[in-house]
C-alpha cells in the first residue's frame, strides 16, 4: 500500500505561499509579483484569488494557529493569531499580538508597563520596541519574533521568566516507593522476609500543594536453630505518617510559601525538624548558574543493596542498587543539612553513615535580595513539638561589583544565635565567602552540654568554582571551626531534654567535593571528602575517591578501567576498603568486566556481564567468590510506564540466598483524566499528557518513553521544575493506524504542578475520498475535513479529492472553508475493503445529512469518480489584475 501522509496534504497551501515568497514572510509587503499559474494544474474553471500573494510577507487577515518562537526558543503552546489590514494601507498586515501572549515574552518591568496598545486594548501597537521583527514562517505554522535582549528578563538555555510558568492543573497523586526482600540461610541461622517503603499523597489546588508522606516497614523473622532458645518466628510492623505539609510559589516575589511540618533549610544556620511557616526566595526560581548545590551521595555495595536515606528520621529516598560504587545525585537542591546513609547487603552486613551537605557561598546579584523568614516551634520525631516558640530570618544582599552581604538571627527565650558574613564573586576564579556565628544559649538545668548561661562563636570560609575550561569543577570546598561553648538550635533542643546524651561537641569540619576531566587523556576524577574533629571524642573521616581511565586496545575500544577507595565512619565503627573494575565491549549494548571488591573482611572478585536491551531495560550478571565462596547474582532494571522495576537474586555457596524487588511508582488523577506511572520524585513536578483517547502512544521525555493508557493519557513523570521541559511523540513507534498532527509539547511548570498538555492525534484507517456537494460541484481547494473532535483529518484539493486520515466506520465529518462548517459527511459502515479506491462521499448542507449509500451501489459510484474532466488551457495572471 503506498505511503500517504496528512502532512503533505496539510502543507499544500503553504506550497503556494512559499514559492512565491520564500520561507519567510514579513509582517508587511513590499514590491508586487506577477506569476504563471499553470504550476497549479487547477480542473475546469477552478479559480483562485491569487492577491494575497502579490506582496512579499503578505498574510491575508484572519486568525491562524501558530506556534511562537522568541528568539528562537518556542513558547509552551499554539496560539490563536490574528492578523489584520494597516489602517492606512490594506496591502500591508501586521501580527495581532495580544496582553497574554506579550505578558509571556518575559519584559523588563519598566518595558511592559510602558507598551501601547491598539484595537480597543487587544493587540501591542507595532513599532514601540526598536529592533523588535515579526516574521511568519509559513512553512512550520510558527510566528517567529526576534527581540533584542535589553527587553528582556535575565535568561538562560531552557529556562523561562516567571511570565512563563505554568502552576498546572488541580488533581490528586499518590507515589509510592516500596522494597521487598527475602534471605534464606543455608546453614541454620533466621531466614528473614522485608517489606518497608515509603511515599507521599497529596491534592494541588490552583498553587497550593497539600503533601502528605508515609513511610512502612514489615519484617518477619524466623529461626531455623532447633537448639536456639529463642527459636521461632518474631514479626514487627510499623507504619506511621511521618510528615504533613503544604506550600505554594510566589512568583512575583520569587519565593515559596511553606506551611506545617518541615526542616530548616538555612544557608546559615544548622537545620532542625520544626512545625510552623516560612517564606523564602525559592532558588529553584533562579537561574541555573544562580542556585544552589544539589546533594552528591556516593559509596559502595559488597552485594546487592537496598540504600536509605532519611533525615531526622524521616526517610527521603530508598532505592535498591547492585553490587559495585554507586552515586545518587537526584535528590534536589532544596535538601541540606546533614543526611544518614543506610546500605543493608543482601548478606546481611549494614554499613552506616552521616555525609553532611555542603552549602554553597551565600550570594546575590547585585541589586537584588535573597532571604527567609521562618516561625513555629521545634518538632521532634511522631509529630511532638518540644520547647517554645522561635522564630528566624536571613538574608543576604547584593551590594555591587560582585560583593554580597548577608547574615540572620535566630532563637527563643532561651537560645539565640546570629550570623553576619561576607561573600565576593570572583568572576573567573569563582566564589568565595566568610561568616562567623554567635550564639548565647540559657541552660537551667545541669545537663550534659553544661549549665548556665553559655556563649560561643563559629566561623567558616566556603570556595565553589566551576572549571569549565579544563571540564573540572571544585563543586564546594569548605571549613569551619566552632569554640567549645558554642550551640546550635538543635544542639539546644538536645540538651533542653534530661535524657538526651551528647554524641559529640563539634570543633572542626573540612568538606570538598571534586569532579575533573581529562577528555584527551580519557581520565576522569570523584572526590568527596569530609573530616569532623570534636571537641570531647576522636575525629571522624569519610571519603570515597575514583579514578576511571578510557582507552583503546588495538581494535577494541571503548575499554575502560576504574579504581574506587572509599573509608565511612558511624558510631565508632569504619567500613574501608577498595573496588576495582575492568570492562570491555562486547557487542553493541553490551560489556563485560571484572570487579573485586577489597576490605572490611569481605573480598570478593567476580566476572560480570551488563547488557542494555533498550533504554528502558538493562540487566547485569556476575559470578565469582566471595570470602572463598562461589557466588553468583543477577540485577535487572525496567523503566516501565507503570512503575520503575528493579529485580535482584543472590547466592552464595554455603552460606545464602535471597532475592529482592523494587517498585518505584505513582498514580495522578485530574478532572481530565489520569494514569498509572512511574516515578521519581515523591510528590513533585508531573505532566499529563492526553492523546485524544489513542492508546498506546509513546511519549518521551527526559527518560524512557511511556505509553498512554486506554484512555489515551500518559504521566510524564522527569520533570524539572522552572525549567522548559519537553515532551514529544515516538513517531517511529506509533501504533500502525495511528497519526499525530502535532507531536512536540513544551511546559515550564512550578514545583509540585501536575501540568497538562494535549497531543494532536488521530486514529483510525487512511482513505482517499472524492467530495460531491447537491449541486455536483466539489467544495473550494483548501477547504478542511474535520471529525467531532475538531480535528483536521484532510484538505481537499482542487478537484474535491481529500485523503483522510483517522477513518473509522460510521463516523460523521464536517467540511469548514472561510472559516465557517458549510457541510457533513457520513462516513459508511462497514468501510469498503479498498480505501484507495475513490470512495465518494456526499456533502450536504449543514444539519441536512445524507444517508449512508447501501453496499450495492458502492461500486458503481466508485467507479463514476474515477473519470478525470480535463482542465481548461493554463493562463497567465498578474497579481495586480
Amino acid at each position: 500500500m503506498p505511503d500517504h501522509s496528512l502532512f503533505r496534504l496539510r502543507i499544500l497551501p503553504w506550497c503556494i505561499a512559499l514559492a512565491m515568497s520564500g520561507s519567510y514572510s514579513s509582517v508587511w509587503a513590499e514590491d508586487d509579483i506577477q506569476f504563471d499559474s499553470r504550476f497549479l494544474e487547477l480542473k475546469g474553471d477552478t479559480k483562485i484569488d491569487l492577491k494575497r500573494f502579490s506582496s512579499q510577507g503578505y498574510v491575508e487577515p484572519g486568525k491562524y494557529n501558530l506556534q511562537v518562537q522568541l528568539n528562537k526558543q518556542p513558547l509552551a503552546e499554539e496560539h490563536d493569531i490574528y492578523w489584520y489590514a494597516g489602517e492606512d494601507d490594506a496591502s500591508k498586515t501586521y501580527a495581532c499580538l495580544t496582553p497574554e501572549l506579550v505578558a509571556q515574552f518575559g519584559l523588563k518591568e519598566d518595558v511592559a508597563k510602558n507598551l501601547q496598545w491598539s484595537h480597543d486594548g487587544k493587540c501591542l501597537k507595532p513599532g514601540q520596541l526598536e529592533g523588535m521583527e515579526i516574521k511568519a514562517d509559513l512553512s512550520q505554522s510558527a510566528l517567529v519574533i526576534s527581540l533584542p535582549q535589553a527587553y528582556l528578563e535575565y535568561t538562560w538555555p531552557d529556562w523561562d521568566p516567571p511570565s512563563r510558568w505554568d502552576d498546572g492543573i488541580s488533581g490528586i497523586i499518590a507515589d509510592y516507593s516500596i522494597t521487598a526482600q527475602t534471605r534464606h540461610e543455608e546453614n541454620g541461622g533466621d531466614d528473614s522476609n522485608e517489606i518497608s517503603g515509603n511515599g507521599t499523597v497529596g491534592v494541588n489546588l490552583g498553587p497550593w500543594r497539600v503533601r502528605a508522606d508515609w513511610q512502612t516497614d514489615y519484617q518477619h523473622t524466623r529461626s531455623n536453630d532447633d537448639d536456639d532458645e529463642f527459636s521461632g518466628d518474631d514479626t514487627q510492623k510499623k507504619w506511621e505518617w511521618s510528615r504533613y505539609y503544604a506550600w505554594r510559589a510566589l512568583p512575583s516575589l520569587k519565593a515559596k510559601l511553606a506551611l506545617g511540618e518541615d526542616y530548616l533549610n538555612s544557608d546559615i544556620f544548622d537545620g532542625f525538624n520544626y512545625v510552623g511557616g516560612s517564606v523564602s526566595t525559592d532558588d529553584q526560581m533562579l537561574p541555573p548558574n544562580l542556585r544552589g548545590y544539589a546533594p552528591d551521595i556516593s559509596g559502595v555495595a559488597h552485594t546487592t543493596a537496598k540504600v536509605t536515606v532519611s533525615q531526622m528520621g524521616r526517610v527521603i529516598y530508598e532505592t535498591q542498587v547492585p553490587a559495585g560504587p554507586f552515586r545518587i545525585q537526584d535528590l534536589g537542591d532544596s535538601i541540606s543539612g546533614t543526611l544518614h546513609v543506610r546500605i543493608e547487603e543482601q548478606n546481611g552486613q549494614v554499613q552506616e553513615y552521616d555525609i553532611s551537605t555542603a552549602s554553597m557561598p551565600y550570594l546575590t546579584r547585585p541589586g537584588q535580595v535573597r532571604y527567609k523568614v521562618m516561625m513555629g516551634r521545634p518538632q521532634e520525631w511522631g509529630h511532638h513539638v518540644e520547647g517554645g516558640f522561635f522564630s528566624g530570618a536571613e538574608a543576604s544582599w547584593g551590594i555591587a561589583n560582585g560583593w554580597s552581604l548577608y547574615g540572620g538571627a535566630l532563637g527563643d527565650k532561651n537560645y539565640q544565635s546570629a550570623a553576619l558574613g561576607i561573600g565576593r564573586d570572583l568572576s573567573t576564579f569563582g566564589a568565595v565567602a566568610f561568616d562567623v556565628t554567635h550564639s548565647h544559649t540559657k541552660l537551667d538545668k545541669d545537663t550534659a552540654y553544661g549549665k548556665g548561661s553559655l556563649d560561643g562563636n563559629s566561623f567558616r570560609v566556603s570556595y565553589s568554582k566551576d572549571f569549565d575550561q579544563l571540564n573540572s569543577r571544585v563543586t564546594f570546598a569548605g571549613y569551619r571551626f566552632s569554640e567549645e561553648n558554642f550551640m546550635t538550635m538543635s544542639e539546644y533542643l538536645d540538651a533542653s531534654d534530661s535524657e538526651m546524651v551528647r554524641t559529640g561537641n563539634d570543633k572542626e569540619m573540612y568538606t570538598a567535593t571534586y569532579n575533573q576531566n581529562f577528555r584527551d587523556a580519557g581520565v576522569s576524577v570523584y572526590l568527596n571528602y569530609t573530616r569532623h574533629t570534636y571537641w570531647d571524642r576522636e575525629e571522624q573521616t569519610n571519603y570515597n575517591i575514583m579514578l576511571s581511565h578510557y582507552f583503546n586496545m588495538g581494535s577494541i575500544r571503548n575499554m575502560s578501567v576504574s579504581l574506587t577507595g572509599y573509608r565511612y565512619e558511624y558510631d565508632n565503627r569504619a567500613d574501608k576498603g577498595m573496588y576495582i573494575s575492568l570492562s570491555m565491549p562486547w557487542g553493541d549494548n553490551s560489556t563485560v568486566s571484572y570487579n573485586g571488591n577489597y576490605g572490611s573482611g569481605t573480598d570478593s572478585s567476580q566476572v560480570g556481564y551488563f547488557s542494555r536491551v533498550d533504554d528502558a531495560t538493562h540487566y547485569q550478571l556476575n559470578v565469582g567468590t566471595s570470602d572463598k565462596h562461589t557466588s553468583v547474582d543477577g540485577y535487572y532494571s525496567h523503566d516501565g510506564s507503570l512503575a520503575q522495576v528493579d529485580l535482584s537474586a543472590n547466592y552464595h555457596e554455603g552460606q545464602y540466598t535471597s532475592a529482592g524487588l523494587s517498585l518505584q511508582g505513582g498514580a495522578t488523577l485530574t478532572a481530565q483524566g489520569g494514569a498509572l506511572h512511574r516515578t521519581q520524585n515523591m510528590g513533585g513536578t508531573r505532566l499529563l499528557i492526553d492523546a485524544d483517547g489513542v492508546a498506546d502512544v509513546p511519549v518521551e521525555g527526559n527518560g524512557a518513553a511511556v505509553y498512554t493508557n486506554m484512555f489515551g493519557k500518559a504521566v510524564v513523570s522527569d520533570v524539572n521544575n522552572y525549567y522548559r521541559n519537553q515532551a514529544y511523540i515516538d513517531l517511529n513507534k506509533l501504533p500502525e493506524n495511528a497519526e499525530a498532527t502535532q507531536s512536540v509539547v513544551q511546559a515550564t511548570l512550578t514545583e509540585g504542578a501536575i501540568g497538562y498538555r494535549k497531543f494532536a492525534v488521530i486514529s483510525g484507517q487512511k482513505a482517499m475520498a472524492v467530495l460531491r456537494l447537491q449541486d455536483g460541484s466539489h467544495p473550494p481547494f483548501g477547504a478542511e475535513v474535520k471529525n467531532d473532535n475538531q480535528q483536521t483529518v484532510g484538505l481537499v484539493d482542487d478537484d474535491g479529492n481529500v485523503y483522510l486520515a483517522g477513518v473509522k466506520p460510521g463516523e460523521h465529518m464536517s467540511v469548514f472553508w472561510s472559516g465557517v462548517a458549510h457541510c457533513d459527511i457520513n462516513l459508511p459502515d462497514p468501510l469498503p475493503a479498498d480505501l484507495f479506491n475513490g470512495l465518494l462521499l456526499p456533502c450536504q448542507h449543514k444539519g441536512n445529512v445524507a444517508p449512508v449509500v447501501p453496499d450495492d451501489i458502492k461500486p458503481v459510484i466508485q467507479e463514476q469518480t474515477q473519470q478525470v474532466t480535463p482542465g481548461n488551457p493554463p493562463v497567465s495572471i498578474s497579481a495586480n489584475q
